[in-house]
């Protein structure tokens, strides 16, 4: 019994392997930004066979862009709490594997959106991926500019999602681009600085590592929430949305700026961890706010 047990759990474990790989936390913001940049990119009837054609695609990529950036930080993910449990540093799956894996879902994900959506957003997609692993992640052992860089792939899928519903880059997709590019910074430098002494040992140059007192930090922080306040009231400003969103928006970001200052004054790894947790609620409800607006219109 206890054998079969045995046999049953192993059995699992390399499947589910597969989906810890994807980094579903990650894939779930490259899915609600995709949708939102669909919705308020579409004119017209919702397409809802596009939308989901667009959503495998984009899936994809996004999966094995996540795989390929395990398979090259492995030696890194091992040295830090966070990540040793990871299919690779833990030994579930193979380096070859993960290697075929990452390969070959992006290559899928990006002919399936150039051949069901069209070739811009299988372009777009592609151009996420190349740029997360061919400059974010190199970059991220090297200088702590990398985080910026970083923000540029992880604010292109809006862009996928508009491509694909409108055909085209017009400016409001730019405009929802804006909005993540900058609300990534105190996303990321809350995470940054909850796991400082991790990135620390793996040789990541995040700034909390070369900034341990987090004046630097928190500055980016701070000022950047400050940023995206104005920023996310330009779906209104240039006629996107309207003034019901407009208001919405200004809550949303003086409650995020608020929350910055709060963890800026104390700096610690609890506050930060809520700083965190408040960027996460934040866009989603942004997005979500911007899509009712557009409904009521």
């Amino acid at each position: 019994m206890s054998n079969a047990r045995t046999v049953a759990v192993n059995a699992f474990e390399k499947p589910w392997a597969y989906v810890v790989l994807t980094k579903p936390d990650v894939t779930f913001l490259v899915v609600i930004t995709t949708v939102a940049g669909f919705y308020l990119g579409s004119t017209g009837p919702m397409d809802w066979a596009r939308l989901a054609q667009t959503l495998f695609g984009t899936l994809l990529v996004a999966a094995g862009t996540a795989a390929l950036n395990q398979y090259v930080e492995r030696d890194m993910d091992a040295v830090m709490r966070r990540t040793s449990a990871r299919p690779l540093p833990a030994g579930t799956l193979k380096p070859s594997e993960v290697l075929l894996f990452g390969a070959v879902t992006i290559v899928v994900g990006t002919a399936w959106l150039a051949l069901t959506v069209n070739v811009l957003a299988a372009t777009v997609a592609f151009a996420t991926s190349v740029s997360y692993l061919g400059l974010y992640t190199p970059l991220k052992t090297r200088t702590t500019l990398a985080t910026a860089v970083g923000a540029i792939p992880g604010a292109l899928p809006p862009l996928i999602g508009w491509a694909a519903a409108r055909g085209s880059l017009s400016e409001g997709g730019w405009i929802l681009f804006a909005i993540l590019f900058v609300w990534q910074f105190p996303h990321f430098m809350a995470i940054a600085w909850m796991y400082r002494e991790d990135y620390g040992r793996a040789g990541i140059q995040m700034l909390p590592v070369v900034d341990p007192k987090g004046d630097a930090t928190f500055h980016v922080i701070v000022s950047f929430s400050a940023i995206l306040v104005p920023v996310s009231l330009l779906p209104s400003v240039m006629g996107m949305a309207g003034i019901r969103y407009f208001f919405g928006a200004l809550v949303l970001g003086m409650i995020l700026l608020q929350v910055s200052l709060w963890a800026n004054r104390a700096r610690t790894n609890i506050r930060a961890k809520w700083l965190m947790h408040a960027t996460v609620i934040h866009i989603p409800l942004l997005l979500a706010w911007m899509i009712f607006d557009k409904m009521g219109r």
